[in-house]
C-alpha cells in the first residue's frame, strides 16, 4: 500500500473571486467539499490544508480539521508556485518523520469531485507513472483558432475544418485531482512531468470555481440535483 499525503492549497488572496476558498456554497464553505472528499479516502492525519491565511485556517479548524502550519511569507505571494507549496508541505512532514509515497493534490475549487473520483484516480497508479491528472473531454479543439503570419485565422488542431465528431479526442485539465509520485517530484522540484496518465471526469464533476458566475452556476446545479 502506498502512503498518501493529501494537500489542499488555499491561499488567502484571490483576485477573481475574493475569499473564494471559504465562500459559502449550499450551506458550507467551498473548501469543505474538498475536505469531505479527502476524508472519504484518507484519515485526517494525512490531510493537510496549506494556507497563509489565519481566516481560512480558522474556518478549516471550525470544520474539524487541524491546520499543521501557516505558510511562510515567501509562499503567500502571487509568484509562489504550486510546486513550491507542495515541496514545503512534503518537507514539513518529513521533518516530523512522516514519509509518503504519493501526494494527492486537491484544489479547493472543485466542489463536485468526491471520494469515488479520488479512489478511481488512485487506482490508475502504477510504478513508473509520475502523475495522474484529472481531465474532461474538450470540445473546443475543432474551433480553436489563431492568426497566421498573414493575419488570417487558422484552425491549428482541425486544419481540415472537420465536424467535431470527426476530430480526434482532446482533453483539458479540470483542476480537480492530481496524484503525484513524490520521489519523481522531489527529483524534479517541478510538476512538469513526462509520464502522465489521464483520469477522465464528466462536465458536472469538472466544475471549477474561479469567478462569481462559477459559484452561481454551482449553486444552480446543486439545486437541480436536489429538486
Amino acid at each position: 500500500m502506498n502512503k498518501i499525503l493529501t494537500v489542499i492549497p488555499a491561499r488567502g488572496g484571490s483576485k477573481g473571486l475574493p475569499g473564494k476558498n471559504i465562500r459559502p456554497l449550499y450551506g458550507k464553505p467551498l473548501i469543505g467539499y474538498s475536505i469531505d472528499a479527502a476524508r472519504e479516502v484518507l484519515e485526517d492525519k494525512d490531510i493537510c490544508v496549506s494556507t497563509d491565511s489565519p481566516e481560512i485556517a480558522k474556518v478549516v479548524e471550525e470544520y474539524g480539521l487541524q491546520i499543521p502550519f501557516l505558510r511562510p511569507e515567501y509562499l503567500a505571494t502571487d509568484t509562489a508556485t504550486t510546486a513550491d507549496v507542495l515541496l514545503h508541505a512534503i518537507e514539513f512532514f518529513q521533518r516530523q518523520g512522516k514519509n509518503y509515497d504519493l501526494l494527492l493534490l486537491l484544489q479547493p475549487t472543485s466542489p463536485f469531485r468526491n471520494g469515488t473520483h479520488i479512489r478511481e484516480a488512485l487506482a490508475l497508479y502504477r510504478p513508473g507513472i509520475e502523475m495522474i491528472v484529472s481531465v474532461k473531454r474538450s470540445h473546443a479543439a475543432h474551433v480553436i483558432c489563431c492568426e497566421n503570419r498573414e493575419g488570417y485565422l487558422t484552425l491549428p488542431l482541425n486544419p481540415q475544418a472537420s465536424r467535431r465528431q470527426e476530430c480526434p479526442d482532446y482533453y483539458e485539465y479540470n483542476g480537480a485531482i492530481y496524484v503525484i509520485d513524490i520521489a519523481s517530484f522531489l527529483s524534479r522540484k517541478s510538476l512538469n512531468f513526462e509520464r502522465k496518465v489521464k483520469y477522465v471526469m464528466d462536465e458536472y464533476a469538472s466544475v471549477d470555481i474561479d469567478h462569481q458566475e462559477d459559484l452561481l452556476y454551482a449553486e444552480f446545479l446543486m439545486n437541480q440535483r436536489v429538486s
